[in-house]
């Protein structure tokens, strides 16, 4: 039965057509109908819809028929973007070879390169396809040979396709069926079944999915999660066809899905493994690495009231996201909210908007951060989450600021450009290799804060969109950092305050203020916006008072009556100034926290 069955899934740098040929894989294998048929049937999300972009990975069993064979072939499709690499490595550890899709016209781009480097740790066979052949500008010679240089794959083994008009699918499912190994799992071995994914269904509870490794499950057989270590009655199991199909068994080698009667999705773990509740000693297989989370901001309800109902939104968010987390926290200036980690800045904009849209709760968003450590002068080395966990400069022995390598990959026009870039940002330049007659890929160690905010956009604009990036984490390196304060009033704005280079704090100290005297509403007494990095302040803007013109009953006569009002006005203003509170609208918090620069 495992000889008929092939487990693979699509990798490619984002807008390379990954959904859209999984579309004409399911049209082709008759998956779908005509009928039930529409363009990126896989991305169900809403979100995923809107943007055109893939967001969670999916899974569909499909049945082919070659050679008066039945073969079942399991699809994984996976997101393209640099983000969403976690939910790609999940991926590959439930198959046994991918399709390597590149775009005919863009050719090898940094996320190709990082996803073939992923497929290859994992011992997994792969199929380099070249898709939109179809395209009036495509060069499919010249990226199969880009292909060979980059990533060592035979120009002979290309499969050309055009997932838009269906050109080469055929040929494509057969190699799939030729090259693909089938899996090597023992059906009546003890069961063991790896946990890649789940969901949460307000009828069913949580729906486990699971690629089964050895042995065989079954509609009734009670199973344990051998990490979480909680027993469950399977109460239904099946497949995904592209909607949930039942059926009686699941056999090693098999991709589907568990129904428990699970309520809590915190009893789901990603990555544990699935055994019998009778078989005693069954070893775990080894899961999945923590995601590292690179970029962290708080989430604060709009109008302090929603604080449950923000909780139970990122709660259910969590259970179907396991590479994003949260932590309670409390601002002075916004209430209470929630500290969320991210693995980048489309992942937080995802998530902000999956809560906006799903759970219909009104954000406001601190200026994202990312995780710093430092040395103290004890010794110890302490992660720095938030800007307000920093201490005092007298208590830092080493400011550590974490490190990612680049990969640019341009045409050779815009090579300059992007060194300048690279270089504006302090990054260290590491290679620089062509991979044809007309792309060049250069290799940067930058400091992550430099990375997250819009380095992405910058590379696109410079390189008029043909620029794309990938990076990785290196590791800590100490650097000449400082917490930037923001005062209103000589009172600290905790969820203004920031970490960054010291030879940028004047700037951005002097465009917060800027922008927060806009903002702020005159009172009857000055205002004092002031930018400081401990004790220093290194800029300083003046919201003007207010002035009630109280001479205007005195009409001529003696000056002295005049002086008297104006004195006893500006006594009033000292006195007001001296026990009077600044109110900072939620608008100005918002204007000042949605500029990406912090300012």
């Amino acid at each position: 039965m495992s000889a008929h069955i092939r487990n693979f899934c699509i990798i490619a740098h984002i807008d390379h057509g990954k959904s859209t040929l999984a579309d004409r894989l399911l049209e082709h294998t008759g998956t779908v109908t005509l009928r039930a048929m529409k363009s990126q049937l896989l991305d169900d999300l809403a979100l995923e819809r809107e943007r055109g972009i893939t967001i969670k990975a999916r899974a569909v069993t499909m049945r082919f028929n070659r050679g008066g064979k039945d073969y079942e072939l399991n699809l994984i499709d996976t997101p393209g973007h640099v983000d969403f690499h976690y939910e790609v490595s999940r991926s590959l550890a439930c198959c046994e070879g991918v399709l390597l899709l590149v775009d005919a016209f863009q050719g090898v781009e940094a996320q190709t390169v990082a996803n073939a480097y992923a497929a290859m740790e994992h011992n997994l066979k792969i199929i380099p396809v070249i898709n939109k052949i179809d395209l009036m500008h495509a060069r499919p010679d010249e990226v199969a040979e880009e292909m060979m240089n980059s990533l060592g794959t035979d120009p002979d083994e290309c499969v050309r396709v055009s997932a838009k008009t269906g050109v080469g699918v055929d040929e494509l499912l057969d190699a799939i069926i030729e090259h693909i190994p089938p899996p090597t799992g023992d059906p009546d071995a003890p069961l063991q079944a790896m946990v890649f994914d789940s969901n949460y269904d307000d009828f069913r509870g949580a729906i486990t999915y699971i690629r089964v490794m050895n042995g065989t499950v079954r509609k009734g057989q009670k199973i344990r999660f051998l990490r979480a270590g909680s027993n469950h009655d399977v109460i239904e199991l099946g497949r995904f066809a592209p909607a949930r199909e039942s059926c009686e068994e699941l056999k090693a080698g098999q991709v589907g899905y568990l129904i428990c009667n699970i309520k809590s999705l915190g009893d789901v773990h990603i990555g544990d493994t699935v055994g019998l509740a009778s078989a005693q000693g069954t070893t775990p297989l080894p899961g999945y690495s923590r995601p590292k989370r690179m970029v962290y901001c708080g989430l604060f309800p709009s109008d302090g009231q929603d604080f449950t109902e923000l909780r139970d939104a990122l709660e259910r968010l969590a259970i179907n996201d396991p590479s994003f987390e949260f932590e309670p926290e409390t601002s002075e200036a916004l209430g209470f909210g929630f500290r969320c980690g991210f693995l980048g800045l489309l992942h937080m904009e995802i998530v902000q908007q999956r809560l906006e849209n799903e759970s219909d709760v009104d954000l406001v968003q601190t200026a994202p951060n990312v995780t710093y450590e430092i040395i103290n002068k004890r010794g110890e080395t302490v992660s720095i989450r938030k800007p307000q966990d920093v201490p005092d400069p007298g208590d830092i022995e080493e400011f550590r600021q974490p490190i990612v390598r680049c990969s640019v990959i341009v045409p050779n026009d815009y090579i300059g450009a992007i060194m300048k870039l690279c270089q504006e940002r302090r990054g260290i330049q590491k290679s620089q290799e062509y991979l044809g007659a007309q792309r060049a890929m250069l290799t940067y160690d930058i400091p992550l804060a430099e990375v997250v905010y819009d380095l992405h956009d910058k590379i696109k604009s410079c390189t008029k969109g043909y620029g794309t990036l990938d990076y990785e984490m290196v590791g800590y390196e100490p650097a000449d950092l400082v917490r930037m304060d923001i005062m209103v009033n000589g009172n600290r704005v905790d969820a203004l305050s920031v970490v960054c280079h010291r030879a940028d704090a004047d700037r951005r100290g002097r465009a917060v203020a800027k922008k927060l005297k806009a903002e702020i509403e005159r009172h009857m007494f000055e205002v004092a916006v002031q930018a400081a990095i401990g004790s220093r302040v290194i800029a300083r803007e003046t919201v003007p008072a207010m002035r009630k013109n109280v001479t205007a009953k005195c009409y001529g006569g003696d000056i002295t009556r005049k002086r008297k009002l104006l004195q006893k006005q500006k006594e009033g203003k000292k006195r007001m100034k001296a026990i009077g509170n600044v109110e900072i609208s939620q608008k100005a918090f918002m204007a000042v926290l949605s500029d990406s620069e912090g300012g």
